[in-house]
């Protein structure tokens, strides 16, 4: 038996509840048109999927406006270098997204700029997983795909009283979301379904008072909404210790401090950063120096990876105005515009604790 026969709700009872309180109720977001307008560019709807995975609204708005600002159709962003799309994403996180962001739109510029119109099409194509393959069919295309993010996966779970744990209960997740995914409109189902579960349908403490799938919702009957999904145990993240290194450097313009760009495959991939020991999610660093001291600590900061957690202590160097860098490939950068570096989060921090610490002197 399906999970839908075991789980029965009209699919036209919940497809009409969210679509009128979509029109009603629809969030205005940047890459968003509103209910009963022409869809959005396919480019926009994929750049914001993309951008806002694992990440939220409010964090993704400015990047999105700055990325069309600046990239304002697909083959602009093909033709963009790599290092200055890597710089605009910084701070966004998850940068694998930003390299795949890139693939893609050059794959769609080689093709005449235009997306294909299908999920099976769309999944072809660099980086676009079945989520975003989905949400580009149905947002841009009105396609009838079945769209499922995790707010998607909350207000399902309690529409119906799935209490399988997650992840174990994606795949019924999906199959009950299909079971109520309207023929037409549905785009305007996915997003309305979107904001009922990032506005009402929430974490904690949801407001069933106000949600318009509260008559049918099976787990606002049993009276315990706020327990479901169920999540599995979660597993302690290791712990990883490195270095960075601040080495600076009087230039013609002031002071200038060493930059590296990591390889373009593993963390951080392509991203400018300060010089590090060697960490990985997997070993500590090996706390080598890049070149002969004097070194001091400032300190340590602290960041939280998908799969580890890092403790960065941050070594200033106060050797020789000019350090002889021997084999340390890199580039000097003026501290005084070092925010144009596009450093991520992580190299941010560390060099704001340099800095604090008197890193931009002798």
């Amino acid at each position: 038996m399906d999970a839908s026969a075991q789980n029965p709700i009209a699919k036209e009872t919940a497809a009409r509840l969210v679509l009128d309180w979509y029109e009603r109720n629809a969030r205005g977001l940047a890459w968003r048109s509103p209910p009963g307008s022409p869809p959005p560019d396919a480019y926009r709807v994929w750049l914001s999927e993309v951008m806002l995975q694992q990440t939220t609204t409010a964090a993704v708005t400015p990047y999105f406006e700055r990325f069309t600002a600046r990239w304002p159709r697909v083959e602009d962003l093909a033709a963009a270098a790599d290092s200055e799309v890597m710089a605009a994403w910084a701070g966004l996180g998850y940068y694998a997204r930003a390299r795949n962001l890139l693939a893609c739109a050059r794959v769609v510029a080689a093709r005449g700029s235009d997306f294909p119109r299908t999920e099976a099409e769309l999944r072809a194509l660099p980086g676009l997983g079945a989520y975003t393959a989905a949400a580009v069919a149905a947002i841009a295309f009105g396609q009838r795909a079945v769209v499922v993010d995790g707010n998607v996966e909350r207000v399902v779970a309690r529409l119906f009283a799935v209490a399988k744990p997650m992840p174990g209960a994606k795949r019924t997740l999906r199959e009950l979301t299909d079971t109520i995914t309207p023929q037409e409109r549905a785009g305007d189902f996915a997003q309305g379904m979107m904001d009922i579960g990032a506005g009402i349908c929430t974490p904690r403490n949801p407001r069933c008072e106000v949600c318009p799938l509260a008559e049918p919702c099976r787990a606002r009957a049993e009276g315990n909404p706020a327990c479901l999904p169920v999540k599995a145990a979660r597993t302690p993240r290791p712990e990883r210790k490195g270095r960075a290194w601040w080495i600076t450097r009087t230039g013609t313009g002031g002071r200038e401090v060493l930059l590296v760009r990591r390889p373009s495959r593993g963390l951080l991939g392509g991203m400018a950063a300060l010089p590090d020991d060697g960490w990985n999610a997997r070993r500590d660093g090996d706390g080598a120096p890049p070149l002969a001291g004097p070194w001091s600590s400032c300190g340590s900061v602290s960041h939280v990876f998908t799969h580890f957690s890092l403790a960065l202590e941050v070594m200033l160097y106060s050797g020789a105005s000019s350090p002889n860098l021997g084999a340390l490939d890199g580039a000097w950068w003026p501290v005084s515009r070092l925010a144009e570096a596009g450093l991520p989060t992580l190299f941010a921090r560390a060099s704001q604790r340099a800095l604090a610490f008197g890193g931009e002197t002798d």
